[in-house]
């Protein structure tokens, strides 16, 4: 019987994924440190820090997602998150599961261009270089033919549901939610590509059942062409009925609010990613499943309302 288990169930994506499984009705499995059920899903707490509780969590699963989220230091990130995808390989591999990695784009560090599957891993950041070293974990893993894995990768997400995790869903639909103007970090008039969380949820549910989709890495579904910060707030003030403007934190307001919000300060190495146009191409997913991303209009317009209820 098959039995699809997300590690890091409860985050953003789990949440999104977890409906997309129920109506295809596949049984399925939320695995967190305090697990909530979703749509009927079986439960099961564990740390993925420990080892033993990960085997656990995986027996008996034929696909695993690796949706995990950490706190937003680099210290964790280098301690934690090669212990996190150790354990989750040794796992899978035990189980005789599937696994597919959802990955951001940290590891391509600064690119010239189109963000594509081919591009090299040369990350520009400390947390950069993490996502680099688990992702050549995996893929070292795939190549020597012990595990059937894939990675499947997504730009700046937003969504319904994403208040906690997600940039935009902080300084643009959470603020405008209480008529404050959006902010945006470092420059408002450059293109920078989002992807839509249901849409990333749909095609995970995809390539996880496709058998020749497993051994490559994928870009997961992002509409064209990139907005602005300014494009894409101007489309959020019309579903929100607040302020168009944008107010621009430049990089010494950053790091000067870094001193009293570790995270923000966290966030400093990361803002060559809106210092320069972000184009995330996913193009190779869109030809092979046929498959159209959401309009950023259509898009936002959903958020839009989730924000406006929740």
């Amino acid at each position: 019987m098959e039995l699809y288990t997300l590690l890091g169930g409860n985050g953003t994506i789990g949440r999104e994924l977890a409906p997309v499984l129920q109506h295809h009705q596949i049984p399925f499995r939320l695995v967190s440190r305090n697990p909530a059920s979703i749509y009927g899903g079986e439960i099961f707490a564990a740390d993925l820090l420990n080892r033993d509780q990960v085997f656990e969590a995986v027996k008996g699963s034929s696909v695993v997602f690796l949706l995990a989220g950490m706190r937003y230091r680099y210290k964790v990130w280098k301690k934690d998150w090669p212990l996190v995808m150790r354990h989750t390989i040794d796992a899978c591999k035990a189980a005789g599961a599937k696994l597919v990695f959802f990955d951001n784009v940290y590891m391509y560090g600064k690119v010239d261009g189109l963000m594509t599957e081919e591009t090299p891993l040369h990350p520009s950041s400390r947390k950069g270089q993490v996502r680099a070293e688990i992702a050549r974990m995996l893929m070292d893993e795939i190549n020597s033919g012990g595990l059937k894995a894939m990675i499947a990768r997504s730009a700046d997400f937003y969504g319904p549901g994403t208040k906690v995790n997600s940039v935009t869903g902080q300084l643009v639909f959470e603020r405008m939610k209480k008529k404050n103007k959006a902010q945006c970090l470092c420059d408002g008039g450059l293109p920078h590509s989002y992807t839509y969380t249901p849409d990333a949820a749909r095609a995970l549910f995809h390539l996880a059942g496709r058998d020749s989709a497993y051994g490559q890495v994928w870009h997961l579904p992002t509409a064209t062409p990139a907005p602005t910060a300014k494009e894409f707030v101007e489309k959020v003030s019309r579903y929100m009925q607040a302020p168009p403007g944008v107010q621009v934190l430049p990089t010494w307001m950053i790091r000067l609010i870094g001193l009293f919000v570790p995270e923000m300060g966290e966030f400093g190495e990361m803002l060559y990613q809106y210092q320069y146009p972000y184009h995330f191409d996913s193009s190779k997913f869109e030809k092979a499943f046929d498959f159209r991303p959401t309009s950023y209009e259509e898009g936002i317009k959903s958020t839009a309302a989730w924000f406006m209820k929740n």
